[in-house]
């Protein structure tokens, strides 16, 4: 299979309900808020993607880089730190593709796409695609590719791995949010995290449901995906 994080999408400006109340307490109050358009990878940032950053910079490789688990070069790369993800971007950007991480405002309206009061990015039940229909733990992730477009034509959002979003994390954040194009806390002590993962007994996460970690800590089951 061959993948291409270059394939962007471009996720329409508007107002949507971010948030749930029938979640955990930090997805809650539900709010509405605009968020201007912006373009999405279609796919997480492949292991092969992020093999050419390191031979270029040299930098240290994600944890379990040689584990055969994780080798498959249309996985997505996982191993991967908040600081790792952001030094990505500004290498990508440098380089003339100027790209960042997703706020979690983003990366919920993408996730969400037309089915505005779902669960999951195609309706309220798991996809049946999900590999184990979303039983898990697995062995590993799966190929970014597999299973079907959501209907703003996104492979894997909300399912596989745990994608690292800029925000500063704030259980109470959502209290004070911004209506227009929220980007977080100015300070905070973990970084947002958004989706499923390979490791949990489920692989796929409700939209709004929101995760955290320190910005230095490399799971393998964190990765992330670009916006611009």
């Amino acid at each position: 299979m061959i993948i291409s994080v270059k394939t962007f999408v471009t996720i329409p400006s508007g107002w949507f309900d971010m948030g749930s109340e029938t979640g955990q307490r930090d997805e809650s109050p539900v709010h509405r808020i605009w968020v201007d358009s912006f373009q999405i990878a279609i796919y997480p940032v492949t292991r092969s993607e992020y093999q050419h950053f390191l031979e270029d910079t040299n930098r240290e490789h994600p944890r379990d880089w040689d584990n055969p688990l994780f080798w498959n070069s249309a996985y997505p790369v996982v191993g991967v730190s908040w600081n790792d993800a952001t030094v990505y971007c500004l290498w990508r950007s440098s380089n003339g593709d100027l790209v960042r991480l997703p706020t979690e405002a983003e990366w919920e309206r993408a996730a969400r796409g037309r089915q505005a009061k779902h669960d999951y990015p195609s309706g309220n039940e798991i996809p049946k695609w999900i590999p184990a229909r979303g039983r898990g733990p697995l062995a590993g992730p799966w190929e970014v590719g597999l299973g079907e477009a959501s209907d703003f034509g996104l492979y894997g959002i909300a399912a596989n791995i745990h994608e690292w979003c800029a925000d500063w994390h704030s259980r109470t954040y959502y209290c004070h949010s911004p209506r227009r194009n929220p980007s977080g806390p100015s300070s905070g002590v973990r970084r947002s995290s958004r989706g499923g993962s390979w490791r949990h007994a489920l692989t796929i996460s409700r939209v709004s449901a929101r995760s955290k970690l320190d910005p230095s800590f490399r799971y393998t089951d964190y990765g992330f995906r670009l916006v611009r």
